[in-house]
């Protein structure tokens, strides 16, 4: 009979020590092989310790709460088990600082930072453990394995002291062993591989702007559903009539309700400088147009709108639109927006939640349009749809002030007249 330890694993990638946070044995209590011994928490999760031997549990390592450093000993057991073979996975169970660095991961000569290992293609063919070592692996993973029908014992794992990672898995599904008389459907292959993509240049910057407006602003997004069908034939009107002039979308009438709305509701044409703790109300209805490009996502500035005629409107709209995507707008023509636009066009969903604009309060979102049978009292009649949703700063508007504004722009919508009314 030997008394041999289970060590404490490295249970992640810069992990040195772990809390115990749960025994699932007592000493004296018999154990077989795999059999979770106890649970250590990580900064970073949970994890489940299996056992190495079959035996008898002679001492335990710790108290509940105790913090052990990777590498010290857990439990010992009495076991007719052969102390574990140098180098094999069990007497490779120590601190990080101590394990040797694969050589995927030595940096090369004159490198900065080392080479980036590569997954480890795990194999299905043959144990790739020595006799009485369990396959030591987190519960997700071992999860992922059992729901999938992977037998871990035959599983070689890349991480630190033998663990088996996600990428290990990945191995085994992007090369499955065929079952006798298993076969690909017909005319149709496994698809393998995986592609990396930094995040760099204008995507980054997007992400950026994304992260800090979600994470600052607290959203609140109302929709409504406006009737656009007297806006489409006011527009089918003025655009038979144009002439040389540009052609009206709806994008030039929203920008205008919005000059005429912002009359009742300043607090919207605003920003928020969370961090002075001052609101700024603008005169100004400075409208960005959120408009997508090859490089991604950009927000030329539509300025003054309130001077501007719809046509001059569409025409701006269409030079701003074109800048953005020939990347020829200027510092100026992506800056200084007070409330912004963004619209789908045809590809819109029903309802969308767009993120406001920091440090702007406020933004609305066009949706699709489409041909509806609404009831009008006495029978169904078809009318064109169109559904609104605008996000709100909700630190600074109020549920009931975000309602009566989108109101007021489904009134505006759906009678264009009202939006050149001069009050």
């Amino acid at each position: 009979m030997n008394i041999l330890p289970v060590k404490l694993p490295d249970v992640g990638e810069g992990v040195t020590e772990a809390e115990l946070a749960e025994w699932y044995v007592d000493v004296g209590d018999i154990v077989q092989e795999d059999d979770v011994i106890a649970a250590v928490m990580t900064d970073k999760a949970s994890v489940e310790i299996p056992s190495l031997y079959s035996g008898k549990v002679v001492q335990l390592g710790g108290e509940i709460g105790q913090v052990l450093p990777v590498g010290s000993d857990l439990v010992l057991i009495e076991t007719d088990a052969s102390a574990p073979v140098a180098g094999s996975a069990a007497s490779q169970a120590v601190a990080p600082s101590q394990a040797p660095t694969p050589k995927a991961q030595q940096p090369s000569p004159g490198a900065d930072k080392p080479a980036r290992a590569q997954p480890q293609k795990a194999a299905m063919s043959g144990a790739p453990r020595a006799e009485g070592q369990a396959p030591l692996a987190s519960p997700s993973v071992r999860a992922r394995a059992r729901k999938a029908g992977v037998d871990l014992r035959r599983v070689a794992g890349s991480g630190p002291a033998g663990r088996i990672t996600h990428n290990d898995l990945d191995g085994v599904f992007e090369m499955p062993l065929q079952q006798p008389g298993q076969q690909p459907r017909q005319g149709r292959a496994f698809r393998t591989g995986t592609e990396e993509i930094k995040v760099v240049g204008m995507r980054r910057k997007i992400a950026e702007r994304l992260a800090l407006a979600n994470s600052r602003i607290p959203h609140i997004t109302v929709v409504e559903e406006v009737d656009v069908t007297a806006l489409e034939e006011l527009r089918a009107t003025l655009n038979a009539g144009r002439g040389e002039k540009p052609k009206l979308t709806v994008l030039p009438f929203v920008a205008a309700t919005l000059a005429k709305a912002f009359l009742d509701h300043p607090e919207m044409n605003a920003h928020y400088l969370d961090d002075d703790g001052i609101i700024l109300r603008h005169g100004a209805v400075n409208v960005g147009m959120a408009t997508m490009t090859d490089s991604g996502l950009v927000v030329p500035v539509l300025r003054h709108v309130e001077a501007l005629s719809l046509f001059d409107t569409a025409a701006e709209i269409a030079r701003l639109s074109k800048a953005a995507r020939t990347s020829k707008a200027t510092r100026e023509e992506l800056t200084g927006s007070t409330f912004t636009i963004t619209s789908l066009g045809p590809l819109g969903a029903l309802a969308t939640t767009p993120i406001i604009n920091h440090p702007e309060v406020a933004i609305l979102g066009i949706n699709k349009m489409a041909t509806r049978p609404m009831w009008d009292g006495t029978q169904f009649v078809p009318r064109k749809m169109m559904n609104i949703s605008a996000s709100f700063d909700h630190r600074v508007i109020d549920g009931w002030d975000a309602a009566v504004f989108v109101q007021r722009i489904k009134t505006l919508l759906e009678t264009p007249a009202m939006i050149f009314l001069e009050e």
